[in-house]
């Protein structure tokens, strides 16, 4: 048994290790030369239903990769205006923990290998076609998981955003992404706010050297750091374009709020640089990621597939997807929520079981049920309302 897992974020990097656990050959394909995606900039976990949904997880037996993300945490139970008791990882040091952790379990890792097309046998993909580092391989499987996600390319973000910002994904490097289930013929679509398509990442990130001493220090600290805006540089109506908006409460307009990930996270889709370094302690600021993040930020929502609570693609027999890809998904812990369940199930289907759906009480049922599907006008979900603090984790 061969399952092939496309795209390296989060949601891939579960999805893979969910195959092996199962037994069957594992093989990940990322596009660029580092596995996470944009969970090489994030850093946000167990904050509110979260926390509720990992302890779930770990309770069914995934609790490797938990495990390794809470031995790389900078912060523990750390409050921000809407949030409870998350912890923060380190993004410097995260990726090559995760990447030996899918190695020493057995996943065999191909990277800077983006997929081109696929070969099909009626509703079954049979095979893929890849570049690797320049040469074309092309590479069997029984199931396939498609983890590409749904931002980019610079196209996109160029239709639909303020241009290429130079972000973490390096379209211009290794290549924009390429859905798997466009290219087997899956009739994609794209979250819609109002006129809006699409949303904006919702965070940036800062140099914390850049930022003043006394800002610095308390946020290596504390984990946070919480600087009132000045009335004459609140910019209105930003909030409503970000891809994640439990983050999207006033408080988030009327102060700058930095988290530390290792770098500082700066809670805003973006931030004029000279607005910016008019507010005390900022003066000298300067964008990590992503490097024009004064002007705007990768988009995301673009090409999400039709798939059932099982993770399996509408219309092609052997397909299953994560992250992203699987609805309006926005943090690490639903990507990893989604890519174990759709490992559990890709390889259930070459097994000729029947496949298995979170019962609907649990939190991680809530999502591996936010899908998009062709019927609806997709509004970019508040997950701070859908899972509210727990007060409680398994027993």
């Amino acid at each position: 048994m061969r399952v092939i897992v496309v795209g390296g974020g989060w949601g891939g990097c579960a999805a893979a290790l969910s195959v092996k656990k199962r037994g069957a050959e594992s093989i990940s394909l990322e596009r660029t030369d580092m596995l996470l995606g944009t969970g090489l900039v994030g850093g946000i976990m167990r904050n509110n239903g979260r926390y509720t949904a990992t302890e779930e997880l770990i309770a069914m037996g995934e609790k490797d990769i938990f495990n390794a993300i809470d031995g790389n945490l900078l912060h523990r139970d750390i409050n921000f205006p809407g949030h409870r008791h998350a912890s923060l990882y380190n993004v410097a040091r995260m990726e090559p923990v995760i990447k030996r952790l899918l190695t020493e379990s057995g996943v065999q890792i191909h990277l800077m290998t983006r997929v081109t097309d696929v070969e099909m046998n009626g509703a079954c993909i049979t095979a893929l076609k890849a570049k690797r580092s320049g040469e074309s391989v092309r590479l069997e499987g029984d199931a396939f998981i498609d983890t590409t996600g749904t931002a980019g390319p610079p196209a996109q973000c160029n239709k639909y955003g303020n241009g290429c910002v130079m972000c973490v994904l390096r379209c211009h490097t290794f290549g924009g992404r390429v859905s798997v289930a466009a290219k087997a013929g899956v009739n994609e679509f794209s979250g819609q706010k109002g006129g809006q398509t699409g949303a904006f990442s919702g965070a940036c990130k800062l140099h914390k050297e850049s930022l003043a001493d006394e800002l610095l220090k308390e946020l290596n600290t504390t984990g946070k750091v919480v600087v009132p805006i000045p009335p004459a540089l609140k910019i209105k109506g930003k909030l409503a374009l970000k891809a994640c908006q439990q983050y999207a409460l006033k408080e988030f307009e009327d102060n700058v709020i930095l988290l530390d990930t290792g770098h500082a996270k700066l809670m805003s889709p973006f931030f004029p640089l000279e607005m910016l370094r008019e507010i005390p302690g900022f003066e000298c600021a300067r964008y990590e990621d992503p490097y024009s993040g004064g002007l705007g930020n990768s988009i995301r929502y673009i090409g999400m597939s039709s798939r059932d609570d099982a993770m399996k693609v509408d219309g092609v027999d052997n397909l299953y997807c994560a992250g992203e890809k699987a609805g309006l998904l926005v943090g690490h812990t639903e990507a990893i929520c989604t890519g174990t369940l759709a490992g559990y199930n890709a390889v259930g289907y070459v097994m000729g079981e029947p496949p298995w759906c979170c019962p609907i009480a649990w939190q991680s049922a809530t999502v591996s049920g936010i899908r998009a599907n062709r019927w609806w006008n997709m509004v970019v979900l508040t997950l701070n309302s859908l899972f509210p603090a727990p007060c409680c984790s398994i027993e």
